[in-house]
Parts: C-alpha cells; structure tokens; sequence
C-alpha cells in the first residue's frame, strides 16, 4: 500500500510540475507577445513661443513590414486616432531585400495616410531606399524630404520642414551648408539616423529621427537601455561617460530632438519593456507648456 501511494505522489507530482512548465510558457509567450506586436501610442508634447495654438504631430518609423509584422490596419487605426494635424514617416519601413508584395505593404500604407487627407512626410532610412518606391510615394501626394525644405501653414502657424537621407555623417558634416534656420518659424529637421551633436549645432526648433529601436530591450522602472549598439557599451546609462540616444526626448539649446523607437521587430523580436510605438507629439504655444524651447 505504502508502496502504491509513493507512485501516485510521484505522478501527482510530475502532473503538477508540467502544469507548471506549461503556464510559465503561457506567461512567457503573452508576455513576449505583448512586447512585440501590441502596438501603442506614445504621447509626448514640448512648448514654443512661435506657434498660438496646439498643433498634433503623429511620427512613425522602422516598420521593416513583413507578413508577421503589426498590419497596416491597426497602424492606419492609430493614426486615425492620434488625429494628427501632419504625419511624419522616417524610414526603414521595409527591410533591405524584401519582396514586391513587402515593399507594396509599406507603400500602400504610407500613401494611405495621405489618402486619408493628413500632410504626410517621408524621409527614407537605411533600407527603403528603392528608385521606384520613393517615386511612388511621391505620385500618392507624399511629400519625400530627401535633402529639400518646404514651408507649410498648420493651423495658423509657419513651419519649415527639413529632411534628409544620411546612412552615414562625416567629421565635416554640416547642415548650414544646406539648409538655414528660419527664425520666424518653427523649424522642424526629419532624419532617420540621430547625430546629436551635428543636430544640436544646426538648432532646428524640434528635430525628429528613428533608427535605433529604442535598443530594443529597455530595463525596467526607466533604467534605460540594456545595451547600445553605438558605443558597444552595456547597461550605459548606470555610466556617468556615457552619452546615449536611445530614444525619447533629447534636450539641446534651442530645441531638442525626439527619437521614436518604431514599430518592427528588425532583426528578431527581441522587444522587451520596449513596445513598438507610433507618436503622438503636441507642440504647445509657450506659456501652456512646462518644456519650452
């Protein structure tokens, strides 16, 4: 008798740590899931003395579409919802050897939101970079900002929007060779990779840029990102050498540049307390703002 309750407490036993395994798999699964394919909206704002009313920036990037990848539905639906006043793409919404139909799914998406009647910008990345793609974007009423400027009136307000198309800066690169500040507007630069230091000498008023991911995993309780693959540093932001622009808001004399870490899993899903994001970025007149630049 002894002997039969030892075997059935043994198979008790095995059934209940299975049970376990198998919804610590669950949680784990939700929880990868979560972080990688729940798209949010990222809500952030900064003041200026040259506009007189709110004006709603909605900002996307790094899509790296493909058949797995958050649909252009659910993106199209909050963007919708952000009730964008101009909408700001910045690259990298394929990958570098995508198919015909991946390449169509980041096109019909973009020229979508222009269909839908929102001012929508598009600076390319380091990937979408196709002749007939950017030709396409173009004929769907996208405005492609590669190394041009363009004035618009939003709500009242005068904006110049600048953009360019850099996979790479050079010691010697400076954009007064290009552009100039506009100081009876609101400057903004579009730029798919950051450069902190080259952005905050040119001083545009709000310079928005992708790329990076936001690292990818991000330590909890705003501990910042785990590894940064520019200065090949781990945990950097524990460092008191170290510079990191992860993602967020950067701060710089006269302005201050935003980076959005985008909405793909490129190159795995690997997201952690780090969710792919579309912005929602509200420029404030002056005195209704606590961040004035």
């Amino acid at each position: 008798m002894a002997k039969n309750n030892t075997r059935q407490n043994g198979s008790n036993s095995g059934k209940y740590a299975f049970r376990r395994f198998c919804a610590l798999a669950v949680l784990a699964f939700i929880f990868w899931y979560f972080n990688n394919y729940s798209l949010k909206t990222t809500y952030t704002s900064l003041g200026s003395h040259k506009i007189s009313q709110p004006v709603k920036l909605t900002i996307l990037s790094d899509l790296h579409v493909h058949n797995g990848s958050i649909s252009d539905k659910r993106i199209m639906q909050k963007v919708k919802d952000s009730d964008p006043d101009a909408v700001f793409v910045l690259g990298d919404m394929y990958s570098r050897g995508a198919s015909d139909n991946e390449i169509n799914m980041a096109l019909e998406l973009i020229t979508g939101i222009a269909a839908e009647g929102y001012n929508t910008y598009f600076v390319p990345g380091d990937h979408d970079t196709s002749a007939s793609y950017i030709k396409s974007l173009s004929a769907g009423g996208v405005h492609v900002m590669s190394y041009v400027s363009e004035y618009a009136d939003i709500k009242g307000g005068k904006f110049k929007i600048m953009g360019i198309d850099n996979v790479y800066y050079t010691d010697t690169f400076n954009l007064n060779n290009v552009f100039t500040i506009d100081n009876d507007c609101f400057n903004i630069l579009l730029a798919h990779i950051p450069n902190f230091t080259k952005f905050a000498q040119f001083g545009a008023d709000l310079t928005l840029c992708a790329d990076t991911h936001g690292g990818m995993i991000q330590l909890p309780f705003g501990l910042g990102t785990a590894y940064d693959t520019f200065s090949g540093m781990w945990f950097p932001e524990q460092r008191t050498d170290a510079e990191i622009y992860d993602k967020g808001m950067f701060v710089y004399d006269g302005g201050a540049m935003f980076i959005t870490s985008g909405i793909g899993d490129s190159p795995y899903p690997v997201r952690i307390f780090n969710r792919p994001e579309i912005v929602s970025l509200e420029i404030l007149p002056k005195e209704a703002s606590g961040n004035e630049y």
